[in-house]
Formats: structure tokens, sequence, C-alpha cells
């Protein structure tokens, strides 16, 4: 089965939720998303990409562009800086001319990658990270009713010893889900 035919998996509430956009064509400029998005470049593309979400590259896909994302997978050859803020994926049929900038990498064995590979934990820039109490500002709800969702497990978040922490596209993830209540 080839990668473009792949029939995804039944999609959970969360995914379910994201807007699907799928270019087929040749396109020349910057795309960029303030809410999440499932994006699909089948096509050329030359520019910038900046994708809340997830991006993925299709095998017949040729992206001349620098490239920031939450999850991206990259099956086509793309000539630009990778920023992915979750992971990024290299398929088998993958040719990535550029640095990568990721907490995670997965190199599926046939994949091309020629640049620098920068890998850190916190690899997510700075101002993307909530306390408390600037996430209830954030989201216009009491701290209690934050406090609350993290005690009854109903919010994404990062515990380190007692101090918890809110990542920004976790949250804009969960909150496009229609979690908030």
């Amino acid at each position: 089965m080839a990668f473009g035919e792949r029939k995804p998996a039944k999609a959970t509430t969360a995914e379910s939720s994201l807007n699907l956009i799928e270019l087929n064509a040749e396109m020349n400029g910057t795309l960029s998303f303030k809410e999440p998005v499932d994006l699909r470049i089948n096509g050329q593309f030359s520019g910038k990409l900046d994708v809340k979400g997830s991006l993925t590259v299709g095998a017949r896909a040729n992206v001349e562009a620098d490239i920031t994302g939450d999850y991206v997978v990259i099956a086509g050859k793309v000539k630009g800086n990778v920023h992915a803020t979750k992971l990024l994926t290299l398929m088998p049929s993958a040719v990535l001319l550029g640095d990568i900038h990721a907490p995670k990498l997965n190199v599926v064995e046939g994949a091309v990658f020629q640049g620098k590979c920068h890998m850190a934990l916190n690899d997510v820039p700075a101002g993307d990270w909530f306390t408390v109490k600037e996430l209830a500002a954030y989201l216009e709800i009491e701290e209690g009713v934050i406090l609350e969702l993290v005690n009854n497990g109903k919010i994404p978040v990062v515990r380190e010893g007692q101090t918890v922490k809110f990542e920004r596209a976790q949250i804009d993830h969960w909150a496009a889900a229609g979690a908030v209540k």
C-alpha cells in the first residue's frame, strides 16, 4: 500500500476535531495556522510553513520551506529547516536537506537526511508553558477548576515533583477538542 493511500486508524475525539487541509497543487508563500490543523501536502510548495497540529509531506511532494509544526511526518522531498515541537518522523522515501530541531525523532530505514540535528527535551520555544495561574487567565476560568481538572486527569499536564505545568500546544489542542466547558 502506498503512503498516500494509507487509511488512518479510527480517529479519537481530539483528532477528529482537527481541520483537515490537503494541498495537491503547486503553491508559493507563507502558510501559518493559529488553530490546530492536519495539513497534508502532496504537491509542490515553496515558502514558509507554520503549523499548529500536524503536517504530513506526502511521498510525491516537493517542499522548499522552513517548517514549524507540532507533529511533522516527511515522506517526500524537503529542502529547508524543520522545527517539530513534539515529533519529527522521516519515512523511508523521505529526503530532508536542512537542519532539524525536535525533542523526538523517528527515522525509518531508507530515509535520507543531510544537515544538523538538535534534540533537547525542552526544544519548545520559551513562553509556551503555563503555570496554574497563567492557564486560568488564558482559559478564563478559576484556578480551582484547573486544579480539579488536573486531579481528575481531564487536562494535559506535566508534573515535575510537586509542580505542575501546561504546554500551550497541548492545551490549545485539548481546548479545540471541546474539553473546556
